[in-house]
């Protein structure tokens, strides 16, 4: 590593796992001295053209002196990082602190020339772009402001790298030479352009891995049974349109059931896009090993014994998932149940699923093994209950999750055509803030149902602590518009309903059947749902098909409802002729107004079920999302266009079982379509000009200089918060009777006399809070009376504050989780918060149209708006609290809490009577920092 003359120690934390354009990985590190001979080695491999664009003349070796150069560094003012693949470098590029004059210079100055070399082989991959990323963030650690390039006008390429990225930049030409100058600090382009590659480079390193070309299975048994031989069948039964190859150490025959088999990958001629791997994990590295130097671009590890299974287990999980990344390959697994493509180009069933599902548009996701086979089976059962025909575009079991995560294969299905509805069984969330932001993203074109593990990550799960409870992180992901159910059952009902129907346009619903009971049944779930159910239409048992087509037909073309639920019982003696002529005739009626959801609920009729479903596709009736979505950017940078819709075959009605399963499903449309709605048009976060931003920063740097983290005093919180607009009544201290009544003095009466000790804090009910004390006298006598009840006053630490005008009291509150990031928190104080848990939660920064919900959302929101004839509150200034406290803690990430309470708000105004404010350190931001994989 670097000698002991040099600055800094190697910065290991600069070491980094990137995805490419083209789905592969790379590891981007610092270059040291060691690196000489790699160095060397790489320029060899470059063209004289490459050479030419680099040094702006003929180049062709590097002389001993250019070598140390570019390898010596000392991690502050002369800085070099590498690409590199298989230990060996593809790409390198480095900076050189200089001065105005443009020599080289040290700091203060904050400016940088940067120059890129890539490897002509890997030319085009993002290679440049990703690296500019990473050194641009090394520069702004080590306090450069500004990059400066120099480029040939004819080096189109490395323009395009800069002009692409989305900073803030002038363009000169002088002497021949393009001048590029830029701003490293990130902009709202650059940080769309690195989200949008993100997303492509993601997405198609999962693409890679669902479609490939050629799928080698290691492990394959020479009889039949076994873990390998069992996915070698699955696979050609599927009927593979790829090459298939059979892989195992003992083969001697050259075929396996009439697939080539081979000893090892290596035999194999010509490339492997996919291998699965079913060998016992002491093997799986030699196999890694072998799969690497052949070209293999990913591994569907099946293989257990990893980090389920022990620490020792999670290092030989670490080492796998290091050693695969060498080499460019990406890893599903390890611990894996397989991955499932019906796309009729591909047909590929890498899984121990023994039945291929039918094909269809719902792509499905589970972590756990045996929670995919129950999913895969009650998606693809028929008839006799809730599911039909309805089929799965792609299947991803992750297993161990020790590489590509559910954030990955969502990235994946965002772009997919094929797929129209996400499912997802989620054991944990290793990154929430990603899932967060890559569900909002996914959810504003199609719709995500999640269901989420509730208990601790299972062993093998890499996941980040969060300090949330499992109900805040679940009302995030609501807020991001992921559609979050409670059971796999759920999961599969409302998939169904989003996969066969249109989004409802409201909570209007329409119920008709011929049954009364049933159809009561099915109102009072409505409105347990906080749907808004009509009359139902009783039918009466007598009805025909005609009679349900007529019915279905006249609720359908009224503009009253916006959804409509159809109940049935058997009639005696019809059998599978009436179900099927009823099945035709609410499908018929409903073909005529395509615009509201029908479902249906059957008692005993599993014959409807299946007639229901019996059409020749599964595409989905889904809305098209709006042209003028804030992702729309965000969508063109990615190369899609948001306007495609796959064509739509025959609609399908979901039919279930029961009536509060239908209901909950629709319900849960109902609340996914009012997100998309109010997604479309977001708000804004709004410019306050009374906020002191530069002042706030200057005082927290100089609280922060006495140390780590510290809670402030009552002095300093008022401080901080009032330069953001948010006045805190003051309390004076009261250590004896004289001092509260120099203290109500200098407040003026009347008074509040409130004892602050921890465990009567915030407690009226326990009696150690005296209001509306108008003199000195009241004010004394209630001080003897404190002191009485609950001790000295050293226990009590009494203060006294002026009175505010009576309102409702509320409490708000804003934490930086370290998983999640920054939430902003709201609810009534007292017992509706502490005992009922009834607070709200939004993601910070929080918009004006967020701030408002934020405040109805909670169950108690009517004590805010007039409940039973009380005044109505001052909910515009409420919001407008919550609003400075967003921008305070996004403003200022070292405010790693505030809380606010109580805050009493008045039919007109508010009062902020207690605030505490803790500053520490903020938590690294791997979301606005360069794009990176999971480190191991």
């Amino acid at each position: 590593m670097q000698t002991s003359s040099d600055r800094h120690e190697y910065p290991a934390h600069w070491e980094a796992d990137v995805v490419l354009r083209d789905g592969g990985t790379a590891r981007i590190r610092p270059i040291t001295v060691d690196d000489a001979d790699r160095l060397v080695s790489f320029y060899e491999q470059v063209s004289d053209e490459s050479k030419y664009y680099r040094f702006f003349a003929p180049y062709p070796r590097l002389s001993a002196k250019d070598v140390h150069r570019f390898t010596h560094h000392d991690f502050v003012d002369r800085v070099g990082l590498a690409a590199t693949v298989g230990g060996e470098f593809i790409a390198t590029v480095r900076y050189d602190r200089i001065g105005a004059d443009g020599m080289p210079a040290s700091a203060p100055s904050d400016e940088a020339e940067v120059a890129f070399l890539v490897q002509d082989a890997h030319q085009g991959r993002g290679v440049a772009s990703a690296l500019l990323e990473h050194i641009g963030a090394v520069a702004r650690e080590r306090g450069i402001r500004r990059f400066a390039a120099e480029v040939l006008p004819a080096n189109n390429k490395m323009i395009k790298v800069f002009t692409d990225a989305g900073y803030t930049q002038k363009r000169s030409f002088e002497d021949g030479v393009v001048r590029l100058e830029f701003d490293l600090e990130p902009t709202d382009r650059s940080m769309a352009v690195q989200y949008a590659r993100e997303q492509r480079a993601e997405g198609r390193s999962v693409e890679r891995l669902l479609k490939p070309g050629s799928v080698a299975v290691v492990g394959v048994g020479r009889t039949p049974g076994g873990v390998g031989r069992s996915i070698l069948d699955n696979i050609r039964d599927a009927g593979f349109t790829g090459r298939l190859y059979a892989v195992n150490k003992a083969f001697t025959d050259k075929e396996i059931d009439g697939v080539p088999a081979h000893r090892s990958v290596r035999d194999i001629e010509g490339p492997v896009d996919l291998a699965v791997v079913a060998v016992p994990a002491e093997h799986v590295p030699e196999v890694l090993a072998e799969c690497g130097e052949h070209g293999v671009q990913g591994l569907v590890v099946i293989s257990a014994g990893y980090a389920e299974s022990g620490p020792d287990g999670r290092e030989r999980q670490r080492e796998l998932v290091r050693h695969a990344r060498a080499y460019g390959m990406r890893i599903i697994g390890p611990n894996a149940f397989g991955v499932i493509n019906t796309n009729p180009d591909v047909r590929l069933n890498a899984s121990l699923a023994n039945e291929t599902p039918r094909p269809g548009r719902i792509g499905l996701f589970a972590q756990s093994g045996a929670i995919g086979i129950a999913l895969l089976s009650r998606l693809h059962r028929r008839g006799g209950g809730v599911t039909g025909v309805t089929g799965v575009s792609t299947f991803v079991s992750s297993g161990n999750r020790a590489d590509v995560s559910g954030n990955d294969v969502l990235q994946y299905w965002y772009d997919d055509p094929d797929t129209d509805v996400v499912l997802m069984y989620l054991e944990s969330i290793g990154n929430p803030r990603k899932f967060t932001r890559l569900a909002r993203r996914t959810a504003a074109a199609k719709p995500l149902v999640v269901v989420q593990g509730a208990g601790s990550a299972p062993q093998g799960h890499a996941v980040r602590a969060t300090r949330l409870p499992h109900t805040t992180v679940s009302a995030l992901l609501r807020q991001a518009g992921v559609i979050r159910v409670n059971t796999i059952t759920e999961l599969v009902d409302t998939g169904l309903l989003l996969a066969r129907q249109p989004l409802p346009r409201g909570p209007r619903v329409a119920i008709l059947g011929n049954s009364e009971s049933l159809g009561l049944l099915t109102y009072d779930a409505c409105l347990s749902e906080g749907l808004r159910p009509l009359p139902p239409r009783d039918l009466t048992t007598a009805a025909s098909a005609q009679d349900f087509h007529a019915a279905l037909a006249r609720v359908l073309a009224d503009d009253t409802c916006d959804a409509v639920v159809v109940t049935a019982i058997p009639s005696v003696g019809e059998g599978a002729a009436g179900d099927a002529a009823l099945a035709e005739a609410l499908r018929s009626a409903a073909e005529r107004v395509p615009g509201k959801p029908v479902l249906v609920v059957h008692v005993e009729l599993g014959g409807l079920a299946e007639a229901l479903s019996a059409a020749t596709s599964t595409a989905p009736q889904a809305a098209t999302p709006s042209a003028t979505h804030p992702f729309r950017a965000l969508d063109r940078l990615a190369a899609k266009d948001p306007e495609e819709t796959p064509a739509t075959g025959p609609r399908l009605i979901p039919a279930y079982p029961a009536a509060e399963r239908a209901v909950r499903a629709l319900g849960e449309a109902v609340k996914y379509a009012q997100w998309q709605r109010e997604a479309a048009a977001p708000g804004k976060v709004p410019e306050f000009e009374d906020i002191d931003e530069k002042g706030a920063a200057q005082l927290i740097d100089g609280l922060l200089a006495r140390g780590q983290g510290l809670t402030l005093g009552a002095d300093a919180t008022c401080d901080l918060l009032g330069k953001y607009g948010i006045p805190v009544h003051r309390a004076l201290p009261a250590p004896t009777p004289d001092d509260a009544a120099a203290a109500a003095r200098t407040l003026g009466y009347p008074v509040a006399l409130k004892a602050t000790a921890p465990h009567l804090r915030h407690r009226a009910d326990l009696g150690g809070v005296r209001l509306d004390l108008a003199d000195e006298e009241q004010l004394r006598r209630s001080y003897a009376e404190l002191t009485e009840l609950f001790g000295s006053p050293d226990e009590l630490r009494p203060v006294v504050q002026g009175m505010a005008p009576r309102g409702v009291d509320t409490v708000v509150r804003a934490v930086i989780d370290p998983a999640a990031g920054a939430v902003l928190s709201f609810g009534l104080a007292g017992a509706a918060s502490q005992l009922l848990g009834d607070i709200a939660h939004r993601l910070i920064p929080v918009t004006d149209r967020e701030a408002a919900t934020l405040v109805r959302s909670i169950r108690t929101a009517p004590l805010l708006f007039g409940w039973r004839g009380s005044a109505p509150v001052d909910t515009a200034a409420l919001e407008e609290l919550l609003l400075r406290l967003s921008r305070l803690v996004d403003d200022h990430p070292e405010v790693v809490a505030v809380t606010l309470e109580p805050v009493v708000v008045a039919p007109h105004g508010l009062s902020v009577l207690g605030a505490s404010v803790r500053l520490a350190p903020p938590p690294a931001r791997d979301d606005l920092g360069p794009r990176t994989l999971p480190a191991y």
